[in-house]
Parts: structure tokens; sequence; C-alpha cells
């Protein structure tokens, strides 16, 4: 009986250390993206706030973005979402990623100055949540037109047009001397 009490005891305090370290684990590493309403509402009440790096998520405000290649600091303005009237001043000192652009949708890593800059150690942009093809790929898919009702490529796989027969298609690619001969 007192076996089962010790091992009662210690399993329920390896699973209270293992629960710790997980749950610490846990909240060190999850951070909440902030607005830049909420980013703006937390800087007025916390005193500490700008000592702690945040994430912000927002659009950038499209004719705003400037950049200085001496400092290779780039300065744009962004905006919360649902209240357009409420703009961040972001300062960035590294390159920006290829797919931002005037109207991007953000979120930034770093640190809410106390002169009311957001200096950003990161800067990545959302993708859309669906592809949406260029209107050149969406031609190129449909440009073809095969006059033959059987198979639209040919016996080496290249597309038979202008009703070009399956017969000269493979002709045309038949090893020298093997031209007419049957495959």
């Amino acid at each position: 009986m007192r076996r089962d009490r010790r091992f009662f005891a210690g399993l329920v305090g390896v699973t209270a250390v293992v629960t710790w370290l997980i749950w610490t684990g846990i909240s060190d590493t999850m951070v909440y993206y902030l607005t830049p309403s909420e980013l703006l509402a937390r800087a007025e009440t916390d005193e500490l706030f700008q000592e702690r790096g945040v994430k912000v998520s927002g659009n950038v405000v499209p004719g705003t973005v400037s950049a200085s290649s001496e400092e290779l600091l780039h300065t744009f303005m962004v905006m919360d979402p649902d209240h357009p009237d409420v703009q961040i001043t972001v300062h960035f000192r590294h390159p920006l990623p290829d797919t931002f652009n005037e109207e991007a949708e953000v979120v930034m890593d770093g640190r809410y100055r106390g002169d009311g800059i957001f200096e950003a150690s990161e800067v990545l942009t959302k993708c859309g949540s669906r592809y949406e093809a260029m209107p050149e790929e969406a031609d190129y898919a449909t440009a073809g037109t095969y006059d033959t009702g059987a198979d639209p490529y040919g016996a080496y796989g290249d597309p038979v047009t202008d009703g070009e027969s399956e017969a000269a298609a493979t002709a045309a690619y038949a090893p020298e001397g093997e031209q007419g001969a049957e495959p």
C-alpha cells in the first residue's frame, strides 16, 4: 500500500513538472498580432510597453512608402483595416520582401518607440487566400485548339494542331532513316 502511494505521488510530481514546462514554453512563444489601434491603446496605458517586442498587422497606406539608400531605411505607414483613420509610421532597416507593395497586408515584428515610430525588425507580407492566374497565364492555358477527335497530344507528347495527323507528327519526330516505319 505504501509503495502505491509513493508511485502515485511521484507520478503527480512528474506530471506537474511536465505541465509547467509545456505551459511556460508555449506562453513564451505565443505572440498576439495587434492592430495599429490596439498598439496605440496599449502604448497609452502601459508604461513598459515600449520595452517589449510585439507583432503588428495592418495594411500599407498607399503613397507613404519611401526609402533612403544611404541608411537602408524604409519608411511607410500602416493603417488598421477596421479603422482606416488610425495609422502608425514604420521604420524598417532591411530589404523589403519581394511581395511588398503599396497596398499589401503586412505583419511586422518590432518595438513601438516613445516618439510614435514602430521600429520593425521583420516585415512579412501576407499572401492572398487563393491563387488567381495572371491574365497572360489564363490566355496561354486556353490558346490551343485541336482539330482531331483523338488524343490532342501526338505520339511523343506534343500537341497535334492545325489538322495535322498523328502519323505526320510521329514521322516528324522519328529518328533518321526510320521515317514512315511503325514505332
